[in-house]
């Protein structure tokens, strides 16, 4: 189980971030906030990068990207080689892009969702784990 989250959003999820934070330290999780912190207007591909570096590296599990719809960060994430990024807006997206795709990086928009959503699709996430077999052929075509 991943116990080590990187997570970041953009001015749009600074209060999810934030409540999602103390949410998952409560669960036990190591959360590295990569900010940001106020809710003036950033640039989101400098905090997908971030979380992406630390999940590449291996100082994080997995990372969790949060702003306005998702759509940026997921795009932005995509960017970088090694990571997944799924784009969720429900917890049978986030588990099946565990499953399915060996995501490691979730996405979600904060203008889009509830907070209470956020947290269903949290837990999906994580608790979900990759099933390799014939999955395993296809994410490894997404290494090329």
């Amino acid at each position: 189980m991943a116990k080590i989250l990187a997570i970041a959003c953009d001015h749009a999820g600074v209060t999810y971030k934030k409540d999602l934070i103390a949410y998952l330290t409560g669960k036990g999780y190591t959360c590295i906030n990569l900010g940001t912190d106020t809710e003036e207007s950033v640039d989101y591909p400098i905090y997908a990068d971030a979380v992406c570096k630390k999940v590449t590296s291996g100082e994080a599990d997995l990372g969790i990207l949060i702003c306005g719809t998702g759509i940026g960060m997921s795009i932005a994430a995509n960017k970088h080689k090694g990571i997944r990024a799924g784009l969720c807006g429900d917890p049978e997206s986030a588990s099946l892009t565990r499953q399915h795709n060996n995501a490691n990086v979730l996405c979600m928009g904060a203008r889009i969702l509830s907070f209470e959503k956020a947290v269903e699709i949290t837990d999906a996430f994580l608790h979900a784990e990759f099933l390799g077999g014939r999955h395993q052929r296809r994410v490894d075509m997404l290494e090329i």
